[in-house]
């Protein structure tokens, strides 16, 4: 394992939310990462449940890449569980669930991992923070240098609370999430 102790994420980016249209409170979170490793290889730790469980901010207790699974993802840090349904599994280029979908897109150097999560706008720049770390996580553990799972509150301890503000700052939202601007 790498020693967590000399893990620092990197500035926000590859970020950028869009308001659902009727859905006040719904919006769209969509984070790009390109990833030096192949779609295949994304692809695997998207869905089998022993790889989310080292990297992803959920636990799965079924494989996410076959369609029509119902899948329960238990959330770390609430223990909440969520039932979804795997809605896409077009293996290794698309994959959806519940309010998140995948895409891979194989590059020449990798593959370009694209999420869009559906979220409550006063957790978006929360959301934006976490999955930053949790693409991290994916990165390192896809190199052969897994790090263990940072997520919940164990995000605070790493840089969660600057990316927070860096992307709330992005987004022109208040850090809590409340839009700076009023939405026409």
């Amino acid at each position: 394992m790498t020693d967590l102790a000399q893990y620092e994420p990197g500035p926000a980016s590859g970020a950028q939310v869009i308001k659902n249209a009727g859905q006040k409170e719904k919006w769209t979170l969509i984070l790009v990462r390109n990833l030096r490793h192949s779609p295949e290889k994304v692809w695997l730790a998207l869905t089998d449940p022993a790889h989310v469980r080292e990297w992803a901010p959920f636990v799965a207790d079924g494989d996410l890449g076959t369609p029509g699974a119902v899948v329960t993802l238990t959330w770390v840090g609430t223990g909440r569980p969520t039932q979804v349904t795997v809605t896409r599994a077009d293996a290794p280029r698309a994959l959806e669930f519940g309010d998140i979908r995948w895409e891979l897109e194989a590059l020449s150097s990798g593959t370009r991992l694209t999420l869009w999560h559906q979220i409550d706008r006063g957790f978006i720049s929360w959301g934006a923070a976490g999955w930053h770390i949790c693409f991290d996580v994916l990165d390192r553990l896809l190199a052969g240098q897994p790090m263990g799972r940072i997520a919940g509150a164990d995000a605070m301890k790493y840089g969660w609370q600057r990316l927070v503000g860096e992307y709330a700052t992005q987004f022109d939202l208040e850090p809590h999430g409340t839009p700076r601007k009023v939405e026409q």
